[in-house]
């Protein structure tokens, strides 16, 4: 039987981390902001130690820049920057989703339909909440689950962070986001039929249309 391999948001991690990170990958931080502590301190009513533990691990992942006795502050966004990240994205998470295909057991495949089922069940309009995104991050992270390399789900959540700030700024774009959640149900019957070549293509134009809606917030500011 196949163990699943837990993605790494689920280990070594606080209520701090995890609300700062919600927050960066959300939005609510301006790119290029500097974040002030004492601001930040009354925001998450927490003290200065875990704190700057947060923040520090934000550094080290990605999703803050540690300026030198200047505190932290949110990368800057580029288009260019988001070419890199969806390029590689669609690279690893397409290579994971074949080997999770491979590999993946029923316990699997009953994870990846209650998944999507929840899923499904919070996509009742395009004006997208928390809770839809925190229910799509867990169906994509179902998607490769039993990959068989930590690592690699290491790689494709930190992709999948940094992609997420792009994606979220972008416009509504109503029937490319449709046809995003159609192909949610798309992929789980391609896993469920072990077609893993097909699988892959399809991940790979959910990757592509997903970045065309983050593409489209550059274009409206060209």
């Amino acid at each position: 039987m196949n163990k699943h391999i837990p993605p790494a948001a689920d280990t070594a991690s606080s209520p701090i981390y995890d609300a700062l990170r919600r927050d960066l990958v959300g939005g609510r931080f301006a790119a290029g902001e500097k974040l002030a502590i004492n601001a930040l301190k009354e925001h998450y009513q927490v003290g200065l130690s875990p704190l700057r533990e947060a923040l520090n691990k934000l550094a080290a992942y990605g999703l803050l820049i540690q300026e030198n006795q200047r505190g932290f502050r949110v990368p800057k966004l580029s288009r260019e920057e988001l070419d890199d990240i969806a390029r590689l994205r669609t690279e690893l998470e397409g290579m994971a989703f074949e080997r999770a295909i491979a590999h993946g057991d029923a316990v699997w495949e009953a994870d990846l339909l209650a998944a999507a089922h929840r899923l499904k069940r919070a996509d009742v309009s395009l004006d997208k909440g928390e809770e839809w995104e925190r229910l799509h991050t867990q169906f994509h992270r179902t998607l490769v689950a039993p990959c068989g390399s930590v690592w690699l789900l290491r790689f494709i959540e930190q992709l999948h962070d940094q992609f997420d700030r792009y994606r979220r700024l972008g416009p509504k774009m109503p029937s490319i986001r449709q046809e995003l959640d159609e192909q949610h149900h798309q992929l789980v019957e391609l896993a469920l039929n072990r077609d893993g070549k097909a699988a892959r293509a399809l991940m790979d134009d959910h990757i592509h249309k997903s970045y065309e809606v983050a593409l489209a917030r550059f274009q409206e500011h060209v």
